[in-house]
């Protein structure tokens, strides 16, 4: 028979002095008598209490426990601040951070990954090249019991629900909406100073995720501009030394060329590159769009050489995801609704750019989030999800992609869109979304 703690004979945890005794006791080093407490607030505390009291299989986790970002590559400015947000996430939390470089390479990523299983670590999340591959991340995370979460790339209609419990967050913004609001911002920029004309574009990665749909986002957005035509294209895969190249034999094959969209900022600097090389005056003879919010990019926008992105914040998904990581280590269970998320992104031109700036890259050292109110478990009363955030519907998601044979809905995301789940944690978010993501940093003194 399994001895279950009774909570009625709980030491008083209001009381400093038992609070002090018993951090004393337990593997709790690192963590301030605040964070004890949150802990105990989000259901650990019981744990907590057992493990003082001499039962066995609970325990307050160490936070010193290393979480890391498994990037595809740490050359791009995106991969780059998406850590950035991790890591101070890791600094407010009390814990170890690494930043790993996938190089191009999904086996290095996996390699990567199968060796944090082997150190105690709280868990990772990824950038990953190859969403194919989440399937053996998912297997080495259940046989390790570590954590992990994706953004971006991944396999069609793979859902953390077949990969089980350790899979705890797949989360992108919403880039159909999101690319849609930078193409039109830049052909209507086009559609008012030359009435109309031919642009060009340069694509992500063949078939990933992403570049598909924000390929979906820029071609509804041109059936409202009809005399604006998409003429070629080639794929810059993500990366400014790509997108130079692919720019400058587009613009070698095309002529008359008004419009460039991307598929991110780091495409648009190659983009950008390219037209200045050709004689072309990039916000003038040639306007851009890009997408992710980078530094460089909100800068290309504030001198009007880049005409409009999308404004993720890199930051906030780096934020998102390692406060998620420590949430689940820390006792805290999501809803089925919560393992798949959007979040909203804010198109950035110069009308708004400041503002982006402000916040977002030239803030002083002024940190664009509260970390710590993205945490379930630091603050269960008045947590604050701080963007746009609301479950992903995944015939939305995934649309165009052929579903796989023998493809059925999972259990649990079937029952929450049954049950009503679904609508309550997207009510939930909404009201709870206080620190608007558009807005100016709550850090930021009044």
């Amino acid at each position: 028979m399994i001895k279950r703690p009774d909570p009625r004979n709980f030491p008083d945890f209001t009381d400093r002095k038992i609070v002090d005794r018993h951090m004393d006791r337990l593997d709790t080093h690192g963590v301030s008598r605040r964070d004890f407490l949150a802990l105990a607030s989000a259901g650990v505390a019981a744990g907590a209490a057992a493990a003082a009291m001499g039962i066995p299989n609970a325990a307050v986790a160490d936070p010193s426990g290393k979480l890391a970002y498994l990037a595809w590559s740490a050359s791009t400015e995106y991969n780059q601040l998406v850590s950035q947000g991790a890591a101070a996430v890791a600094k407010e939390y009390g814990f170890n951070y690494v930043f790993l470089d996938g190089q191009i390479d999904s086996n290095r990523q996996l390699n990567q990954f199968e060796q944090l299983t082997t150190q105690q670590a709280q868990g990772g999340f990824f950038n990953i090249l190859d969403g194919s591959a989440l399937k053996r991340v998912s297997q080495l995370a259940t046989d390790s019991k570590v954590y992990f979460g994706a953004v971006w790339d991944s396999l069609a209609w793979f859902t953390p629900f077949e990969a089980g419990d350790y899979y705890t967050l797949y989360a992108v913004p919403e880039e159909d909406a999101a690319h849609r609001g930078v193409s039109t911002a830049v052909f209507d920029a086009i559609t008012k100073k030359f009435g109309g004309g031919n642009v060009i574009a340069l694509t992500g990665t063949p078939g990933n995720w992403c570049e598909i749909a924000r390929n979906r986002g820029r071609d509804a957005a041109l059936q409202d501009f009809p005399k604006i035509k998409l003429i070629d294209q080639l794929p810059g895969k993500w990366l400014r030394e790509e997108s130079l190249k692919a720019t400058e034999d587009l613009l070698t094959r095309n002529k008359e060329i008004v419009g460039v969209i991307t598929q991110n900022d780091d495409e648009a600097q190659g983009a950008l590159t390219a037209l200045r090389q050709a004689g072309l005056r990039p916000g003038e003879d040639v306007f851009v769009g890009g997408a992710d919010g980078t530094s460089l990019g909100v800068q290309a926008i504030k001198k009007g050489l880049q005409h409009a992105t999308s404004g993720n914040s890199p930051v906030y998904t780096g934020a998102l995801f390692a406060a998620r990581i420590y949430d689940v280590t820390h006792g805290w269970q999501p809803r089925a609704s919560e393992r798949l998320l959007y979040w909203r992104s804010t198109i950035v031109t110069r009308d708004n750019v400041d503002g982006y700036i402000g916040r977002y890259v030239d803030n002083g050292g002024v940190e664009p989030f509260d970390y710590r109110k993205l945490s379930r478990v630091l603050h269960p009363d008045d947590w604050d999800p701080q963007a746009d955030l609301y479950p992903i519907d995944i015939d939305h998601h995934w649309a165009g992609y052929p579903k796989p044979e023998g493809w059925t809905y999972p259990k649990a995301y079937a029952d929450a869109k049954a049950n009503g789940e679904w609508e309550r944690v997207k009510a939930e978010y909404r009201d709870r979304y206080k620190i608007k993501f558009d807005g100016p940093s709550p850090r930021k003194k009044v």
